[in-house]
């Protein structure tokens, strides 16, 4: 049984360092890169940062394919998965550790004011302004898995008051649990900053729509740092204009890398980053190693999805 490496983003990690992570875990296990040459018929999992159209097909007697992150919405939407191929994703703590500083480090930076600084320095202007409150101002979490829940407990332990949605209840002693429509439209209507950390599915592609910005708090911030197809970019656009929103912070895209002559980059309310929110997932790799040796041994997997409901 044959463990096939397969990532397409060298500039984060490449198959032959994967490898030398994985090995001494795996000392008598067959790793192959995707470049070398192996039997195709060998290959039992398949460990990909993007899967491929048509990549899964090509191994007939796969059986599983591990995830190197969280979201799996383009590997679940391929109409050629081959019938009964399991599927895993990663929950590292070091990217849900960097997915709470980040979105830390955009709500204080706006908080305090730096950016008026920053442009105050530039221009040689002596401008004190007043930093808002944390126990003034409300966040709100759209999704509270292992790494929405991670930046709700952030935000309140620091003092602020956190609204958290989720598709199903949830209850928390740190923050306010919110679920279904209801409690959609109260996150909406309340939060100072909106912070969106939901995985891609048929309920949620498309959910912050007109309607959805309409209902937000007048002035409010939104920050997307789970999947691009949340949001319906002209929506977003045309809140940021009208002045519905302050102002958003997006680090995922429906299109990535962001094409050239999107809007996105020049918009004055808005600040972009390229899909670098939750970067290393080292602490994590330690699993793929696990599954297999748990898919060979028909134990239950870990952070195994389910197809039908996408995540």
């Amino acid at each position: 049984m044959t463990i096939l490496l397969s990532t397409k983003l060298s500039d984060w990690m490449t198959n032959d360092a994967l490898r030398d992570v994985l090995k001494p875990w795996l000392p008598d296990t067959p790793i192959v890169c995707r470049d070398e040459a192996f039997a195709t018929d060998a290959v039992r999992m398949l460990v990909v940062d993007r899967l491929d159209p048509g990549e899964a097909a090509g191994y007939p007697n796969l059986q599983m394919i591990q995830k190197l992150g969280a979201g799996v919405e383009t590997i679940v939407r391929q109409q050629d998965l081959p019938d009964g191929v399991r599927i895993a994703r990663l929950k590292p703590r070091a990217a849900a550790d960097e997915m709470t500083r980040y979105a830390l480090a955009h709500v204080l930076d706006d908080q305090l004011n730096l950016a008026q600084y920053r442009a105050d320095q530039t221009a040689k202007r002596w401008h004190p302004r007043p930093p808002r409150m944390m126990a003034e101002t409300v966040i709100g979490v759209l999704g509270l898995g292992h790494i929405g829940g991670s930046i709700a407990a952030a935000f309140s332990g620091l003092g602020f008051r956190v609204l958290g949605y989720s598709r199903s209840p949830r209850s928390s002693e740190a923050f306010e649990c919110h679920a279904g429509d209801a409690g959609l439209r109260t996150v909406l209507g309340e939060s100072d900053y909106l912070i969106a950390v939901l995985p891609s599915t048929a309920a949620t592609r498309g959910l912050m729509n007109a309607d959805r910005f309409a209902a937000m708090k007048p002035g409010a911030h939104f920050m997307n740092i789970g999947r691009g197809d949340l949001v319906d970019d002209d929506a977003l656009l045309a809140a940021l204009d009208s002045g519905q929103l302050a102002g958003a912070v997006l680090d995922v895209f429906h299109v990535e890398p962001l094409p050239a002559d999107h809007m996105f980059w020049t918009h004055e309310r808005l600040r972009i980053t390229p899909h670098v929110s939750g970067w290393h997932v080292d602490d994590g790799l330690r699993d793929v190693a696990e599954n297999y040796r748990r898919l060979t041994s028909g134990e239950p997997l870990l952070n195994e999805i389910s197809i039908a409901l996408g995540y």
